[in-house]
């Protein structure tokens, strides 16, 4: 079905009508949901999926989507859920979790989807690390400085004294060069 010009057609009005709203969307976000749409059209009507594009309505998709956006938005802001806080520029953790990617990418020999992965992982612990500090099930598991987020803060500064080099976009995309990588768009 996506190789269809039908299906690319839908898409990129749909994108078009997207934009019009003031609303974004992956343009995969917005495949996914065309193909979902499409197939289950087909499947209520009991005809072919080629049959079902007569159906489609551009500016209904559009309006769809803009609907569950909102909604999610309004929803979320109401529970307090929101784009998690980023912390300070200087934090060690983060510089460290930076610092990582480069040699991440030479050890994995280019694999992004190893590096993501190792960059996940560790942000996840250090949020961990930061959030539940009163963790029970990871006694003994932290070294040194245990689940003191401070006594940690202070380790990692000592393992990595120019921790602000790493927030450098320059210093960053040359370590990533050194590792003999370059990451450019497609």
């Amino acid at each position: 079905m996506r190789n269809t010009t039908a299906f690319k057609e839908a898409v990129a009005q749909t994108l078009t009508e997207l934009a019009r709203r003031g609303v974004t969307f992956a343009p995969a976000t917005v495949e996914d949901t065309i193909e979902k749409n499409m197939i289950m059209v087909a499947e209520r009507l009991g005809i072919q999926v080629r049959s079902a594009w007569r159906y489609f309505d551009t500016a209904a998709m559009a309006e769809g989507l803009a609907r569950s956006r909102s909604s999610y938005e309004e929803s979320s802001s109401e529970k307090g859920v929101g784009q998690a806080p980023m912390p300070p520029i200087d934090n060690p953790e983060l510089a460290l979790v930076l610092a990582g990617v480069p040699d991440s990418l030479a050890q994995s020999g280019g694999d992004l989807y190893a590096v993501i992965i190792n960059v996940a992982v560790n942000a996840w612990m250090a949020g961990h690390i930061h959030g539940e500090d009163g963790c029970t099930g990871c006694d003994g598991s932290r070294g040194p400085a245990g689940h003191d987020w401070e006594a940690r803060m202070r380790t990692i500064t000592e393992l990595q004294p120019n921790i602000t080099k790493w927030f450098d976009r320059d210093v960053w995309t040359a370590a990533i060069n050194d590792a003999g990588y370059v990451v450019t768009r497609r």
